[in-house]
């Protein structure tokens, strides 16, 4: 597992971006998954209408398993992510019961690996989805590599999402103007408690450049100040934390 330079991630980002079918986006998850030198990345949403999606690197025997035992009505990452807004790391959830500890077993047996960190989203009109990274490794490996790597996961789930819902059949257009992908990195990390000189730096631009940016997301968003504007991209789906 490695800290995934923005260099790397860019070219990456822009092709998803570009994406018109689930074909391409499933080869950029593949990269994506390379990059972070991971077992396993995976993305999975739920339309506004109940129709499900996805995409990632789990073997064909497990979601195949997965489906046919109907764990989704058992498995702890989606419950527990129902119930959280923030990314969630696979041990904080309860494990402890006989048939999730058998799911768990046969999961890892499936190489899904021993750790996981999902994270949560919530778009427009109930539509719900999971982005999620899983390993094998130690305890203490998987904290340092979720610490160095946090933002950069969250970032992904945004794209992904924001892919996934341009696929969804009569979908509604956002009633705001698109953000450029800048200007959803200087909102998301606002949103996430960074100070304007941690987004700059983060970002490697200068507070000015970062200024342009967030006040162009405000004018698109019709907002009345910075908080004001991250609450509206909150709202709407535009960003996710």
């Amino acid at each position: 597992m490695t800290v995934a330079p923005r260099l790397r991630l860019d070219p990456l980002l822009s092709a998803l971006e570009d994406a018109t079918d689930l074909s391409q986006i499933q080869g950029i998850i593949e990269n994506i998954r390379s990059v972070f030198s991971v077992d396993h990345m995976v993305y999975h949403w739920v339309s506004a209408a109940g129709d499900q999606y996805g995409c990632g690197t789990y073997s064909d025997a497990w979601r195949d398993r997965y489906l046919e035992k109907d764990y989704l009505r058992i498995d702890p990452v989606i419950q527990g992510c129902f119930q959280h807004f923030h990314p969630v790391d696979w041990k904080e959830l309860n494990w402890s019961g006989k048939a999730v500890r058998a799911f768990r077993e046969e999961a890892i047996a499936h190489g899904v690996g021993n750790q996981g960190y999902s994270v949560p989203v919530r778009g427009p009109n109930g539509q719900f989805a999971l982005f999620t990274v899983s390993h094998t490794c130690d305890d203490q490996t998987w904290a340092d590599f979720t610490s160095r790597n946090r933002r950069e996961l969250i970032l992904l789930a945004h794209y992904f999402n924001k892919k996934a819902l341009e696929f969804e059949p009569d979908r509604t257009p956002d009633p705001a103007p698109a953000l450029s992908p800048r200007e959803v990195d200087a909102l998301t990390f606002l949103a996430m408690g960074y100070s304007r000189a941690q987004v700059a730096q983060t970002l490697s631009i200068s507070e000015h450049t970062l200024r342009v940016y967030i006040e162009s997301a405000r004018y698109k968003l019709g907002a009345l100040n910075t908080v004001h504007a991250v609450a509206r991209a909150l709202s709407r789906g535009l960003i996710v934390i």
